[in-house]
């Protein structure tokens, strides 16, 4: 299981002082409500069948949108979710180590990380955004706040594509517990619908991983 550590703040003072240095990563996601909390919201949330893709298309959620110092929303959760990272000009990685917790690989190559978002555009599209505008897509496409972006390796990314829980799963099991309440919250917030099977399978993932 993921441990999160938390920079004293003088010490993160110090280090994101250095011209050019993110520091070390701080922080993954934002961190999600408990287990108990996440099964309450789960509770809540409506359980439909999966919406028509007509329409869908990737471009209707704008992303990666400029996040202010050159840098735009991959590029922050870049340097939010590595360590030891180092940004050029351009906010562009020139140094670093990305840890992926859904499959427990390491690499120190910024072009080969991908940022995967936790609800996948797709699913959110069938799950209720097909009827957003596309500014509110755009928002959630690059949302920072709740726990929906995280930087993970392509293999296991494009391994997802736009499956929910009910149909993939992180192959490390140790990530099932914060997989789940992440993805319970990005739906509360989000006010999106689930499926029955998504239902069941984030219900066994709370009860059996947390």
């Amino acid at each position: 299981m993921r441990i999160r550590t938390v920079l004293g703040a003088v010490a993160a003072a110090g280090t994101l002082a250095a011209v050019g240095v993110a520091g070390p990563a701080q922080a993954y996601p934002p961190t999600p409500p408990s287990a108990s909390e996440s099964a309450a919201h789960l509770a809540t949330l409506t359980v439909a069948a999966p919406g028509s893709m007509d329409g869908y298309s990737r471009d209707k959620f704008p992303h990666w949108i400029s996040q202010g110092d050159n840098c735009n929303t991959r590029e922050v959760v870049l340097k939010r979710d590595g360590d030891g990272v180092t940004v050029g000009n351009d906010c562009y990685p020139t140094a670093g180590s990305w840890y992926s917790v859904y499959d427990q690989t390491t690499t120190t190559d910024p072009s080969k990380v991908q940022i995967d978002h936790i609800v996948p555009l797709a699913d959110a599209w069938r799950s209720g955004a097909a009827a957003w505008t596309t500014a509110k897509r755009q928002d959630f496409a690059n949302d920072l706040t709740d726990p929906q972006l995280i930087a993970v390796s392509a293999s296991s990314n494009e391994s997802k594509g736009d499956q929910n829980p009910s149909q993939w799963k992180p192959p490390n099991t140790g990530e099932w517990c914060y997989y789940a309440r992440n993805w319970i919250q990005v739906k509360y917030v989000w006010k999106l619908t689930i499926t029955s099977a998504e239902k069941s399978a984030l219900s066994d993932m709370l009860t059996n991983h947390c």
